[in-house]
């Protein structure tokens, strides 16, 4: 196996007296498509912006052991600057400190790969969901991240935007970028995903390929949720 990208080892976030992780190990492969499931207030989000490093640890370790990460996360609903759709993407090459002859190049070429090189100098915040989405997929792949994180990126959109993203982060995954996603869609989490994670409470009480996270027969502890007797919030 090859080195872990990112690993978690006993940790533990707490917002106040609410325990949102408890004792979490885990460690992210390069090329992996994770998915993380589990009910409102399992800690999915809690979990990707551990492994983000976004939030503080109260026990635990966060351990890059291949020294540093290039990485981009993607939120349900995007932060987006009131610039053109190409601005809003060299202002985050230029955050990123990709020099400035290559900025152009990548806007041009991440613009295309997800069909908005027509819309280049239209308002960000004019476009529609499904396009202001596939806008943060741009600006994230313009980047060039070894893991692209995503928290519910398809939660708020039609069927047919959902189709398009998840076109594009499955594009992404085929080319070689590590994808780590959390969702609310079980189809979604078996299209995309090879390895899923279930998360309870806080505690990381599943992690198995998808096939046999899925399998009817299975035991598991995410068995009752996927059989719809756990409630989601």
């Amino acid at each position: 196996m090859s080195q872990a990208l990112i690993e978690l080892r006993k940790v533990a976030v707490h917002f106040g007296k609410t325990v949102a992780l408890s004792g979490v190990d885990l460690a992210i492969q390069p090329g992996e498509r994770i998915a993380l499931v589990g009910a409102n207030g399992s800690g999915k989000t809690t979990l990707l912006r551990a492994l983000t490093g976004l939030l503080p640890l109260q026990q635990g370790q966060r351990a890059l052991p291949s020294g540093r990460l290039n990485a981009a996360m993607l939120f349900q609903k995007p932060f987006l600057l009131r610039l053109s759709v190409a601005n809003n993407l060299r202002v985050a090459l230029w955050l990123a400190g990709v020099p400035v002859a290559e900025r152009f190049d990548r806007t041009e070429q991440a613009l295309q790969r997800v069909g908005l090189a027509a819309l280049a100098q239209r308002p960000a915040r004019d476009l529609s969901g499904g396009q202001q989405q596939r806008l943060a997929l741009a600006r994230a792949w313009a980047r060039q991240p070894q893991v692209l994180f995503l928290d519910e990126p398809t939660a708020s959109l039609d069927p047919s935007a959902k189709r398009e993203v998840e076109t594009l982060v499955q594009d992404f995954a085929e080319a070689g970028m590590t994808v780590v996603m959390s969702t609310h869609n079980l189809g979604q989490a078996k299209r995309l995903a090879q390895r899923v994670l279930y998360l309870d409470t806080g505690r990381l009480a599943v992690d198995l390929p998808v096939g046999a996270f899925f399998d009817p027969q299975a035991r598991h502890a995410g068995a009752a949720f996927l059989k719809g007797e756990l409630a989601w919030a």
